[in-house]
């Protein structure tokens, strides 16, 4: 594995040709900014660029997609954006797991898996790293490109109201939208951050209700069972967002969420609100991520998995 700064970086994207840009299951905005935004780059660079994901692009990040149809060409060169896990690829780019060229990441539990990879674990978002990248480059930017941007950033920051939130941070925003004024800036985040379904309402309703609270009140849990998806009608592209719910009551230090991918299959987002550092959390439990928004998977009963996750968390915060 080779570490690469923006210059090296710079020199192979300059040398690679028809690349597939794989990003993770579970899309979100940061990782849906990073695998467009470097598409649009690599086509204005004149190569052949193609976007894969497991599982289908939330209609709600629509706008961040080209206008052009996707190409059909056999890949030279594999390239991974925001995927610290090749576990977090998912079935659709399984397959490229141990070939991939080159990742650009920002999490600091990357496994380096890649060939190569540019890793800056201060920023913010992969579409942070990105934007140092395409400034060094010399890339003009286009109004797509200036969307998948700031809207990577705004997503994996929180309306930028995380504590990954730093001064480059706002300064890569301001610069985007500096360049770009006529873009509806307040209306991305409004979209992101306060539109929900009437599905998406009636889930939060039942989830709120049924929060179950652990540890003297200092974790709290919620569970996005296949039962709730059936019984509120809400699809799974509906739920980006809802780790953030069992961070919101008074006290909580980690909030959990649970979702059933299937039966006995789960997928565990977990958030700190203070100093409990839960990516070290979730790497005892095979995952990883941020030092305050982490994940990982678990298999069993949902008792069992409860039970597994309550006792990591107890340890972990007997350590912060």
């Amino acid at each position: 594995m080779q570490k690469l700064d923006f210059q090296q970086t710079a020199e192979f994207l300059r040398s690679c040709e028809d690349a597939y840009i794989l990003i993770h299951q579970s899309p979100d905005g940061d990782c849906i900014g990073s695998g467009y935004s470097l598409q649009a780059v690599l086509r204005l660079m004149g190569k052949r660029a193609k976007v894969l994901c497991s599982d289908p692009i939330p209609q709600r990040f629509g706008f961040l997609l080209p206008s052009e149809p996707e190409e059909d060409f056999e890949p030279k060169c594999i390239i991974a954006v925001d995927v610290a896990d090749p576990k977090l690829f998912g079935s659709c780019c399984e397959q490229y797991r141990d070939c991939v060229d080159l990742c650009v990441d920002h999490h600091i539990s990357n496994l380096h898996y890649a060939k190569r990879t540019l890793l800056h674990a201060d920023a913010a978002a992969a579409c942070e790293v990105l934007y140092g990248l395409y400034r060094h480059m010399d890339i003009p930017f286009t109004e797509q490109i200036a969307k998948c941007l700031y809207t990577g950033i705004a997503t994996d920051t929180g309306c930028f109201k995380f504590d990954n939130t730093t001064a480059q941070t706002h300064a890569c925003a301001a610069e985007i939208m500096r360049e770009f004024p006529d873009v509806r800036y307040g209306l991305i985040n409004r979209n992101m951050f306060d539109v929900k379904s009437p599905s998406r309402l009636r889930a939060e309703m039942l989830m709120l209700q049924a929060m179950e609270y652990h540890l003297d009140g200092k974790c709290a849990m919620i569970c996005v069972t296949q039962e709730l998806l059936a019984q509120t009608g809400m699809e799974e592209q509906d739920t980006d967002g809802l780790a953030n719910l069992p961070t919101q009551p008074e006290g909580v230090e980690v909030g959990i969420t649970l979702r059933e991918r299937e039966t006995g299959v789960y997928k565990i987002s977990m958030r700190s609100a203070k100093d409990v550092n839960v990516s070290a959390i979730c790497q005892t439990l095979g995952g990883g991520g941020h030092i305050k928004a982490a994940g990982c998977l678990l298999r069993g009963s949902l008792e069992e998995v409860k039970t597994v996750l309550l006792e990591a968390v107890r340890k972990g915060m007997e350590q912060a």
